[in-house]
């Protein structure tokens, strides 16, 4: 397994200074970030310059006021056009493709008025219509749309592993497992990433408290050697806020997660 962080966690004016600065640290590769509006093929000069530079980055978390299970069929239309920009895109990269959930912050079962205007039925007709599309992009670019689980207070649609699998109905979607949602929603982490492992892609790490590994109760040492046992060689990502300065926090994360390896 390998280590990655995200853009907007490493110090640096250009991805070239924030790659060197994650090597140091002990990362291996640079997550990007897909903003909305086109913004992440804007970028495409600089990414080009940036893998000519020798800089790794093999996944793409998208990053949008708005997802694929919006109830509002033009924000539900436009995101799906911005992830097969942002599939276009890290396919002439040479990457490994692009995650997103159902929907972040839109609907939660567990606040008032607890009962979403759409019922499961046709959550479950929209995501598939939607993974299809992406799923289908996502083959010709030679990339992976991935589909990642969030906890039952940021999304109601896809909350666990085993329901992201239901969704893989083709060779090109796959999902993402995140420590910190898993450590929520899932009753026996570990058994859940056994059981969903031929459809991991990726995953994103973080404790227990949304911060880095080593600040909570996460059980590190089962998870990695579960993933391990299972086959997993992919990278792990490190999303989470820092407590502390990076240029101090990055380099302990990354020795305390290698420990692990």
């Amino acid at each position: 397994m390998k280590l990655a962080v995200q853009e907007q966690l490493l110090p640096g004016r250009s991805l070239q200074e924030k790659f060197a600065f994650a090597l140091d640290a002990g990362f291996d590769a640079i997550e990007l970030r897909g903003k909305g509006d086109f913004h992440f093929a804007g970028r495409l000069t600089e990414l080009k310059r940036a893998l000519a530079d020798g800089v790794e980055m093999p996944t793409v978390c998208v990053d949008m006021p708005h997802f694929i299970g919006d109830f509002d069929p033009a924000k539900r239309k436009d995101a799906i056009q911005q992830l097969r920009s942002q599939l276009t895109v890290i396919g002439e990269l040479g990457g490994i493709g692009v995650m997103t959930p159902a929907s972040w912050g839109q609907f939660s079962r567990r606040l008032p008025p607890f009962e979403p205007p759409r019922s499961p039925e046709e959550d479950r007709e929209v995501l598939t219509e939607a993974l299809g599309i992406l799923g289908e992009h996502a083959h010709r670019n030679g990339v992976l749309i991935m589909l990642e689980p969030l906890n039952r207070y940021e999304n109601h649609m896809v909350n666990t592993l085993a329901e992201a699998v239901s969704y893989c109905s083709m060779d090109s979607i796959r999902i993402v497992g995140d420590t910190y949602h898993m450590n929520i929603e899932e009753d026996d982490p570990c058994r859940s990433l056994i059981e969903a492992a031929p459809y991991i892609a990726h995953m994103q790490i973080s404790e227990s408290n949304r911060n880095q590994p080593g600040t909570g109760h996460l059980d590190w040492a089962a998870q990695l050697a579960t993933l391990d046992a299972a086959g997993y060689d992919g990278y792990l990502a490190l999303e989470c806020r820092l407590r502390g300065e990076p240029e101090i926090v990055l380099p302990q994360t990354a020795a305390f997660v290698r420990k692990y390896l």
